[in-house]
């Protein structure tokens, strides 16, 4: 359980100039992730490599085995909390090997040469991190008082609510070489099963009406005006998928196992209860939320299918007429430029602060619109 601390990564992009209009939209930015490294095999990310592996290796042989006693020294707080800067660091490093990894392999999972790319990075940074596993493990075994009295130091007390989350996992950590096979196997257990559903998916062609499009087009049809197109893009769907089912269940019923083995190792009844304590979240909140959902399904969403079968001259909503725009309803299409003054309309109305973050977003080219 790695956790990066500190000040929130951005990932940064460079918008393209003279990106191609689409179908009146304007001109849609696209991602450069140079302004991250300049390419996979650069010498930035061979350099960020080596420093990873080698700080990695430094900071255990360095720190393993001492931060009990560390905080009972005196000045405990301030030396521990020198300690904390360096794992903020380590894992800053890391994040960026990985982010940009992941973002590259985003925009085409179906290139090999991004997927090796990506699966070399997540293997080194696995291999990295296994160093520092013992951190957070170490951390959380340390004596409340002590740790209490330390973080009395304000340089120490600025992590407070970084080690307050991480003291909530400790009634779910295990042996440190549990740990440690966990965490190793962790590229070819579930994480491996996600990629073949992403890459699997990504791959999918659908059929319709002669035209070969991929998922997000297909899917995109759904909203078409003519039930004709929407019902020839849901028969794609089901047909395509149907196809792949066996490749699906296989995914997923493996990395159900993969949980419940996970979760009995750790002691979560719920089966959710991992997932509640990363999001940091009270179980009963979410429990409160889902009834709530659930019992006003009569009066607001089986209530507005049934209206809407009826504005359509049905008896029941076919399943692909749940996206369908509504009969006679003005249909408009907004360009790049008007969404986004739209949006930051929005946000300067809710903060004028968040709506200047969010135009740094779009002037600085942060966002991929394709």
């Amino acid at each position: 359980m790695q956790h990066v601390i500190g000040s929130t990564r951005l990932p940064v992009f460079a918008a393209v100039e003279g990106a191609p209009a689409t179908d009146g939209l304007g001109v849609l930015p696209e991602w450069d992730l140079s302004d991250l490294y300049p390419a996979p095999d650069s010498e930035a990310v061979k350099t960020d490599f080596t420093l990873m592996l080698e700080t990695a290796q430094g900071f255990e042989d360095a720190h393993k085995g001492t931060l009990q006693a560390l905080v009972e020294k005196p000045d405990g707080g301030a030396s521990l909390a020198a300690i904390v800067k360096e794992y903020e660091a380590l894992q800053e490093r890391m994040g960026r090997l990985i982010s940009y990894a992941g973002l590259l392999y985003s925009a085409n999972t179906t290139d090999p040469v991004r997927a090796k790319f990506y699966g070399d990075v997540q293997e080194k940074v696995t291999t990295a991190s296994a160093h520092l596993l013992f951190f957070e493990l170490e951390l959380n075994r340390i004596e409340e008082a002590a740790l209490e009295k330390a973080m009395s130091d304000p340089v120490l007390g600025h992590y407070r609510p970084w080690i307050e989350d991480l003291r909530k996992e400790k009634p779910y950590q295990l042996e440190d070489r549990v740990e440690q096979l966990f965490h190793e196997k962790s590229v070819t257990s579930a994480g491996a099963w996600n990629r073949l559903f992403d890459e699997t998916a990504a791959a999918l062609e659908f059929d319709v009406d002669g035209k070969t499009l991929g998922v997000e087009a297909t899917r995109n049809l759904l909203q078409d005006g003519k039930e004709e197109t929407r019902k020839a893009a849901a028969d794609a769907l089901v047909k395509t998928y149907r196809e792949n089912m066996r490749v699906n269940a296989l995914v997923l019923n493996t990395i159900a196992k993969d949980l419940e083995i996970s979760n009995r190792w750790r002691g979560f009844e719920d089966i959710a209860g991992a997932r509640h304590l990363a999001n940091r979240v009270e179980p009963e909140v979410v429990d409160a939320l889902v009834c709530a959902v659930r019992d006003a399904y009569p009066r607001v969403s089986h209530r507005y299918y049934a209206m809407k079968a009826r504005w359509m001259g049905k008896d029941v909503l076919d399943h692909w007429d749940r996206n369908a725009p509504l009969p006679d309803s003005a249909e408009r299409t907004y360009n790049w430029d008007e969404a986004r003054d739209t949006v930051l309309r929005a946000y300067g109305r809710f903060s004028p602060k968040m709506a200047e973050i969010g135009g740094r977003f779009f002037d600085s080219g942060w966002i991929d619109a394709r």
